[in-house]
C-alpha cells in the first residue's frame, strides 16, 4: 500500500510561494463569511435605533386611531396618543418622530390659513409632547399641503404655484411651530429661497438655535399616493406638482439644490424618496459631507407590506435589508413607518 508522501515544511513553503497574490486559493473572501461572529467583525455598515425618526400622523379627538387603508398598520392618532408614540419612541432609543397633520377639509383654504394657526393640530401636538418632559425631538414639516383647498404646497395664483408670495406664508408657518416647542423645521416646499428666509426669520425672531431639516432634493414622484391619503389631500391634488419639486431624471440638479440650502442655512438635507434614489444620497453624502437624511416613503412601505402579506417576501428581512442599503448608501438618518418595528428587532 502506498503512502501519500506529506509535504515537508521547505515543500509547503515552496508553494506558498507560488500562490499567485491577490487570487484564488490565496485569497478566499468567503474566510470572512464563515461565522456569524466574523460576519459581525467585519461588517461595513450598521444599523441602529438612533438612525430612525418615525412619522406619525395627526387627528383630532381623543384616544382617536384611524388605520390609514393604503398602509397596512400604520394609524393616524389623536393628539394624546401622539404623546404615547413619543414616549414609545423614547423607550425604543428612537431620537425623534415628525409629525403630519390630516386636517379638516372645512379648515382647507385657499390661503391655506391653518398652517399658521398656533392651536393647529401639529401644534397642539408639539406642545403635548413637549409638556411630557420626553428626551424625543419633534420634526414638523414646513409646507402648505395639509392646509390648501387644492391639495399643493404652495399659494395657487392665475393657476400657478406662486414661489414667493408661498415663501410669505412658510416663514409665518415655521415660527408659529417653533413657537410650539418644534426642535426641528423640515421645509418640503421646494420653494426658491425659503431656506434663507426662515432662517433669516428665526434669527430675528431670537430662535437661533433652531435646527432647519431641508427636503433639498425632492422629487415629483408616484411614490407618495399613500401619504397624500394619510393626510387627506389626495382626492384634492389640482394637477400635479412637476413645476416645484424636481425631475426624476436628474442628478446634478439635485446637488444645486443641496448647495443653496447649505449657504443659506441649512442644518442638515433630506432626499426624498429613498430606495429609488440611493444614488443621490450617495453624491449629497459625499459632496458635502453634512447630515444626510433620507425618507423610506409611503409607497415604499406599501410596497414591502403588500408583497410580504401575499408570502413574495420574508416580511422582516426586506425591511432591514431596505433600511441598511440606505446606509449603505451614505444616510445619516431615515425617516421610515417601520421604525419601532425595527427599534423592537434591533433589541
Amino acid at each position: 500500500m502506498t503512502r501519500s508522501k506529506t509535504p515537508s515544511s521547505s515543500e509547503a513553503q515552496s508553494d506558498a510561494a507560488n500562490l499567485a497574490p491577490g487570487a484564488f486559493p490565496a485569497v478566499r473572501l468567503r474566510r470572512n463569511r464563515r461565522a456569524p461572529w466574523a460576519r459581525r467583525l467585519v461588517s461595513e455598515t450598521s444599523l441602529s435605533a438612533a438612525d430612525l425618526v418615525w412619522p406619525l400622523f395627526v387627528i383630532e379627538g381623543k384616544g382617536r386611531r384611524e388605520p390609514v387603508a393604503s398602509m397596512p398598520g400604520v394609524e393616524r392618532l389623536s393628539v394624546d396618543l401622539i404623546v404615547e408614540a413619543a414616549r414609545e419612541a423614547e423607550a425604543l432609543g428612537i431620537p425623534a418622530i415628525a409629525l403630519f397633520p390630516n386636517t379638516d377639509v372645512a379648515l382647507r383654504t385657499d390661503d391655506a390659513g391653518e398652517a399658521i394657526n398656533p392651536d393647529n393640530l401639529v401644534c397642539r401636538a408639539t406642545r403635548a409632547v413637549k409638556a411630557a418632559g420626553l428626551d424625543v425631538g419633534v420634526i414638523l414639516d414646513v409646507a402648505l399641503d395639509p392646509y390648501t383647498s387644492h391639495g399643493h404646497d404652495g399659494l395657487l395664483i392665475a393657476n400657478e404655484i406662486a414661489n414667493d408670495e408661498t415663501i410669505e406664508m412658510l416663514v409665518r408657518q415655521a415660527l408659529v411651530q417653533v413657537e410650539a416647542g418644534a426642535d426641528i423645521l423640515a421645509p418640503s416646499d421646494m420653494m426658491d429661497g425659503r431656506i434663507g428666509a426662515i432662517r433669516s426669520a428665526l434669527e430675528a425672531g431670537g430662535h437661533r438655535d433652531t435646527q432647519i431639516m431641508s427636503y433639498a432634493a425632492k422629487y415629483a414622484s408616484a411614490f407618495y399616493g399613500p401619504f397624500r391619503d394619510a393626510v387627506g389631500s389626495g382626492g384634492l391634488l389640482k394637477g400635479d406638482k412637476r413645476t416645484y419639486q424636481m425631475d426624476a431624471a436628474n442628478t446634478d440638479e439635485a446637488l444645486r439644490e443641496v448647495a443653496l440650502d447649505l449657504a443659506e442655512g441649512a442644518d442638515m438635507v433630506m432626499v426624498k424618496p429613498g430606495l429609488p434614489y440611493l444614488d443621490i444620497v450617495r453624491r449629497v453624502s459625499e459632496t458635502f459631507k453634512v447630515p444626510t437624511l433620507a425618507y423610506q416613503v409611503s409607497g415604499e412601505y406599501a410596497m414591502i407590506k403588500a408583497a410580504a402579506e401575499r408570502g413574495w417576501l420574508d416580511e422582516e428581512k426586506t425591511i432591514l435589508e431596505s433600511l441598511l442599503a440606505f446606509k449603505r448608501a451614505g444616510a445619516t438618518g431615515v425617516f421610515t413607518y417601520f421604525a419601532p418595528r425595527v427599534a423592537k428587532l434591533l433589541g
